[in-house]
């Protein structure tokens, strides 16, 4: 098991209170295999560095959670089937070291 940070993009028309209920669907599916979810935090619509999908904001929420590769990579393809799923990005935390 590994440690793994997702990052999601959700289209800003969706209604904010919905984007929990929503991710944790997609979360129960790898948590029956294993996996476990360590955070989830909404941090609500932000404009976006460039438009994506012809559009200036997003709902942004960032998942910290405990997974196989295989499960992350399942979790990366269920999301993107979303189509209120705006843009995905899953990496593990300790690749990214800041060296001084």
């Amino acid at each position: 098991m590994r440690a793994y940070e997702l990052m999601v993009l959700i289209d800003p028309e969706i209604d904010e209170r919905t984007v929990e209920p929503t991710l944790r669907k997609y979360l129960d599916a790898i948590i029956t295999d294993g996996a476990t979810v360590d955070e989830l935090e909404v941090w609500g619509r932000r404009r976006l560095a460039y438009e994506i999908q012809k559009k200036n904001e997003a709902v942004y929420a960032v998942v910290a959670f405990t997974a196989t590769p295989e499960q992350s990579k399942e979790l990366d393809r269920q999301l993107g089937l979303n189509e209120t799923v705006m843009r995905t990005k899953i990496i593990r935390p300790e690749d990214q070291k800041i060296t001084l």
